[in-house]
């Protein structure tokens, strides 16, 4: 019984003894690495740069909203619908092709196919619907595909 109480506090010393080592040597990599000696300078200067970081996340924020904001009018939209403008003779050669930001703002063009040539239209586009002119079905189908 007495081998077994002395095998036990031998065990036990044994597992403190790694166990202190093990947070001797952690301290110790953490001061060399702060180059500070106390733990409430090593806190002080975590608190400091986490203060430090979250300004920055903050200014990061603020310009990728703006970013976001300017990117609504850029060209995100390209739709593309072929058709046939006369009934009855040719194929869909015809197409229009749309390109519009992201409140349906841009312009239309209509290229139009016929046995003398190709003739091209464009139309301003506000919100979808034209500024100048109406829109064809051909112009109001590419609008919705893009």
């Amino acid at each position: 019984m007495l081998s077994y109480a002395i095998f036990f506090i031998i065990f036990w010393l044994i597992f403190l003894t790694l166990v202190f080592f093990k947070l001797r040597n952690h301290y110790y990599r953490l001061i060399s690495r702060t180059k500070k000696t106390n733990l409430d300078d090593i806190l002080d200067l975590i608190l400091q740069q986490n203060k430090k970081n979250q300004l920055e996340i903050e200014v990061i924020k603020k310009k990728l909203l703006e970013e976001i904001d300017n990117s609504k009018s850029h060209l995100q939209k390209i739709g593309l619908v072929r058709f046939n403008p006369f009934e009855r003779s040719g194929s869909d050669q015809s197409f229009v092709i749309s390109f519009l930001d992201q409140e349906n703002n841009g312009i239309i063009l209509n290229f139009i196919y016929t046995k003398e040539g190709l003739r091209v239209y464009t139309k301003k586009v506000e919100k979808g619907k034209g500024k100048e002119y109406p829109l064809t079905e051909e112009e109001k189908k590419v609008i919705e595909k893009s």
